[in-house]
């Protein structure tokens, strides 16, 4: 785990100090395409050393299937994250429009948002997982509130923002 987590941090390090080194400008689509390719091939290359270190080649069947199942528990949960941050990205646009953030400063406003989601989702993970494992009616108000949350989701959707009464923005 402990490793795993000192791959996260490199990886959020290596896309910050990218960051700061291009400065701010508009992304292109081949730029974006690149980055992408470039971090699912390091997340094949990690699971793969993973694999490999769990007994993946030995000869004991035991290690075999440890690194084949403990292989599998990483490929599909990064499977379950990428559908998630095409999610995010979905959110990450209605707030560039919503707040009018010029292209240029775009990817500066996604690479904080992001470490702001890793960290809120790490939170809410652990603090939904504890309340669960004590109350299990929690689980019937996390699903209201999701519900409620799309009602309103749906209602707002065809209105024009009115930045003076949203207690988010201005005031």
């Amino acid at each position: 785990m402990a490793h795993f987590v000192a791959f996260v941090f490199v990886a959020l390090l290596v896309d910050f100090f990218a960051l700061n080194r291009q400065g701010a400008h508009t992304v292109s689509i081949k730029e974006a395409t690149i980055w992408s390719l470039i971090w699912v091939s390091v997340s094949f290359v990690f699971v793969a050393w993973l694999w490999w270190y769990l007994g993946g080649l030995d000869e004991d069947p035991a290690a075999q299937t440890l690194a084949n199942a403990k292989a599998l528990e990483f490929v599909t949960g990064y499977l379950v994250e990428k559908a998630l941050a095409v999610d995010n990205i979905f959110v990450f646009l209605m707030l560039f429009t919503y707040f009018s953030v010029p292209p240029d400063f775009q990817k500066r406003v996604l690479m904080i948002g992001i470490l702001g989601a890793l960290v809120l989702r790490a939170i809410m993970i652990l603090l939904g997982a504890w309340l669960i494992s004590q109350f299990h009616w929690v689980m019937y108000v996390f699903v209201a509130f999701i519900v409620y949350t799309g009602v309103l989701m749906w209602w707002a959707a065809g209105q024009e923002p009115d930045l003076d009464n949203n207690p988010a923005c201005c005031g």
